[in-house]
């Protein structure tokens, strides 16, 4: 689906999707959010957010590692993810965040 990210080198990440931070700040490090800024665009970013941000993180295999490490997303949004970057929701740590939660309370 976004096989064509290279083509949209300019386009740059909504700054409502993170709107509590000031990501013009030269204390705002995108490397160290990246785990947040990766939720925010699965949760709620637009066609330009995921080009921006494949850029931003060094492309779509990048990001798929990112994405792996993201704490908490809907199972919509599991599902999104693994048919984007094919995965199992298995290697999400969100997933089996989840999973470990449901067996602990249901002992």
């Amino acid at each position: 689906m976004f096989n064509d990210w290279r083509k949209h080198p300019n386009e740059e990440i909504s700054k409502s999707l993170l709107w509590e931070y000031d990501t013009t700040s030269p204390d705002w490090d995108w490397n160290y959010m990246a785990t947040t800024v990766v939720q925010r665009i699965i949760e709620r970013g637009n066609k330009n957010d995921y080009y921006a941000m494949f850029h931003k993180y060094g492309g779509i295999r990048k990001v798929r590692e990112i994405v792996k490490e993201v704490p908490d997303l809907t199972p919509k949004d599991i599902n999104w993810v693994c048919i984007l970057f094919n995965l199992k929701k298995e290697q999400l740590k969100c997933y089996t965040r989840k999973s470990l939660r449901r067996k602990l309370l249901h002992c």
